[in-house]
C-alpha cells in the first residue's frame, strides 16, 4: 500500500525523501550502463566511432521525446506519480536489459532510446513528488533527490571499476533488476504530498501557459545552459581519462565513478546553500565555478595526476550542485496545476541540447586531441550565469526561496 498522502510531519517528509531518492538510484542505473560497457559492445557489434557516440545520445533522445511528450499532453499532471513512476521504471529494466540480445546497432539505438523514453517517466515525476512533501527546504529536498540520481547515474560505472575482470553481462543484469526494485518501491510505497497541486483534466493546451511565463523561462535558460555542460561532461569524462593516461580501464572507471558520483554531494550541499542565499545566487556561482573548470581541466591533461584529479572532482562537485535548483525555482514560479508540465518541459529541452554537446565533443577531440575538447563546453554556464543574474532581477524573484531569489 502507498504511503498515505498529507502526512506533512517531519518524519514523513524524510521518509518519503529517502523512499523517493532510492527510487531514483535504483531506476538511474540504466542510464550509463551501455557507456560503462562501450568498449565490449564496439566489439560484439562491430560499431564505428559515429555509431558508438550514438550509444548515449540514444539515451538522450528518448529521455527529450518522453519528457516533451509528457509535458505537451499534460499526462505528467493528470497521472498519479507513483503509477507513472513504477512503469517508466519497469519499461527502463526491460529494455535496459535488451542489450543482452540486441543482433545489431539499429537494436541496439532503439534499446537505448526506448530506456532514456522510460526514464523521462521517472525522473520529472519523482522532482514533482519531492515538490508536493516540501515547501520549506525544497532546495535540500531536490537537492538530495538529484544527488540520487547523480549516484544511480555514476553506478555502472563502479560496478566496472569493482568488478574488475567482471562480464560485461553482469552490469546489464544487475542495472535492470535495480529499475526493477525501483519500479516495485514506487508502485507500494510512493505517494503525493500535502502540497501537491490537483490532478487536471488530460489537455493539450497546458503547456502554452508555461511557455508564455518569463521568470519560468529564465529559469529554464540557465537550466539550458548548465545542461550544455553535464552530461557531455558526464558521458566522455571516461574516455577523457583514458586518453590523459589513467592507463587501466580499472583506474579511469573509479575516477570517473568519483568525479560523478562527488556530484551527489554537490547537490546536497547546492541546496543548503541554495535555501540559505537564494538559488539564482547558489546557481550563478555553481556554474562560474564549473564553467572555469571545464577551462583548466585541459591544462592539468598531462598531468601531476593529484591536479588532474582534484580539477576533475571539483568539477563533478560544481557541475551537477546547481541542477535541483533549476527544478525547485520552476516548481515555485509555476502555477501548482502546471508543476509536471513545466518540470518535463525544462528536463526534455535540456535534455535535447545535450544530444549535441555529446555530438560534439568527441568530434572536436577527433580534430584537436582530447586535452582541450571539454572548452566547448565553457558557454554554457556562462550563458546559465547571465540567465540567473536577470531572473534576480525580476520582482516575480521574490517566489524563489522564500524571498531570497
Amino acid at each position: 500500500m502507498s504511503a498515505s498522502a498529507g502526512d506533512g510531519s517531519a518524519g514523513g517528509r524524510a521518509r518519503m525523501l529517502f523512499l523517493v531518492g532510492l527510487a531514483l538510484v535504483l531506476s538511474m542505473a540504466t542510464w550509463f550502463s551501455a557507456t560503462a560497457i562501450l568498449a565490449e559492445l564496439r566489439r560484439a557489434l562491430s560499431l564505428s566511432d559515429v555509431e558508438a557516440s550514438w550509444i548515449t545520445n540514444a539515451v538522450q533522445l528518448g529521455f527529450v521525446t518522453g519528457a516533451v511528450g509528457l509535458s505537451v499532453t499534460g499526462l505528467a499532471d493528470s497521472i498519479e506519480s507513483r503509477r507513472l513512476i513504477a512503469s517508466c521504471a519497469l519499461l527502463a529494466a526491460l529494455s535496459n536489459l535488451a542489450l543482452l540480445v540486441v543482433p545489431d546497432f539499429t537494436a541496439l539505438i532503439v534499446a537505448r532510446f526506448v530506456t532514456g523514453l522510460a526514464l523521462a517517466g521517472v525522473y520529472p515525476p519523482a522532482l514533482k513528488v519531492i515538490a508536493g512533501w516540501f515547501a520549506v527546504g525544497r532546495g535540500f529536498a531536490m537537492g538530495a533527490a538529484v544527488g540520487a540520481l547523480t549516484l544511480g547515474s555514476a553506478s555502472s560505472f563502479l560496478i566496472r571499476a569493482l568488478g574488475g575482470g567482471i562480464d560485461w553481462r553482469a552490469i546489464v543484469v544487475v542495472s535492470s533488476l535495480a529499475a526493477l526494485a525501483s519500479a516495485a518501491l514506487a508502485l507500494m510505497f510512493i505517494a503525493e504530498g500535502p502540497y501537491a497541486g490537483p490532478r487536471p483534466k488530460f489537455h493539450f493546451g497546458r503547456i502554452l501557459s508555461v511557455m508564455r511565463d518569463r521568470p519560468v523561462l529564465l529559469a529554464n535558460l540557465g537550466y539550458f545552459g548548465h545542461m550544455w555542460e553535464l552530461y557531455a561532461m558526464w558521458a566522455w569524462f571516461y574516455s577523457y581519462a583514458l586518453a590523459a593516461g589513467w592507463g587501466a580501464s580499472v583506474a579511469a572507471a573509479l575516477l570517473t565513478f568519483a568525479v560523478i558520483g562527488v556530484g551527489a554531494l554537490g547537490c546536497v550541499c547546492g541546496g543548503l546553500i541554495a535555501d540559505r542565499i537564494g538559488r539564482t545566487a547558489a546557481t550563478a556561482w555553481m556554474m562560474a565555478v564549473s564553467g572555469l573548470c571545464a577551462l583548466l581541466v585541459g591544462a592539468a591533461f598531462d598531468g601531476p595526476g593529484w591536479l588532474f584529479a582534484l580539477i576533475a572532482l571539483v568539477w563533478g562537485f560544481s557541475v551537477i550542485g546547481d541542477s535541483a535548483q533549476f527544478s525547485a525555482m520552476i516548481s515555485e514560479l509555476s502555477d501548482r496545476e502546471t508543476i509536471g508540465a513545466a518540470l518535463a518541459l525544462q528536463t526534455g529541452c535540456g535534455f535535447a541540447l545535450t544530444i549535441v554537446s555529446i555530438r560534439l565533443v568527441p568530434w572536436l577531440a577527433g580534430e584537436i586531441g582530447w586535452r582541450w575538447s571539454f572548452l566547448l563546453l565553457a558557454p554554457g554556464p556562462l550563458v546559465g550565469v547571465l540567465a540567473m543574474l536577470a531572473l534576480r532581477r525580476l520582482p516575480q524573484a521574490k517566489l524563489i526561496a522564500g524571498g531570497r531569489r
